[in-house]
């Protein structure tokens, strides 16, 4: 027999930081978007307990206080999402931390930039 599988997720999230190598991209800032996605084994789904899942509410705020700390490497900003979460939510046994960067200090026409980094139990 199967397991049930539930995930929870925010996607495209967007917020105005100051995360960048160079100096000049923590001066002006630049917007992120960002996509959190967790899983988890559930065996009820009979409980209307806010406890008993993983609350996008929490997500966010997790995510909200990292973005708000100045790092150089996105790879960093979303380590610290995704240990936060980890931490946090024991029963989770799939963690992924997605982080757009939209306008990059590059010459050429590109879409963003993407930083992803998962934990799988």
């Amino acid at each position: 027999m199967g397991a049930f599988r539930q995930k929870v997720a925010l996607e495209n999230v967007r917020f105005f930081a100051y995360h960048g190598f160079y100096p000049e991209e923590q001066l002006t800032g630049n917007e992120f978007v960002l996509t959190l996605e967790t899983e988890q084994d559930i065996f009820t789904n009979s409980s209307e307990d806010l406890s008993s899942t993983v609350n996008y509410e929490r997500l966010f705020e997790i995510a909200n206080d990292r973005m708000k700390q100045t790092k150089k490497l996105l790879e960093t900003v979303a380590y610290a999402i995704l240990d936060d979460i980890h931490r946090e939510f024991l029963a989770v046994d799939f963690i992924r931390v997605s982080i757009r960067k939209t306008n990059l200090p590059m010459a050429g026409d590109i879409g963003n930039s993407l930083v992803e980094l998962t934990y799988k139990r």
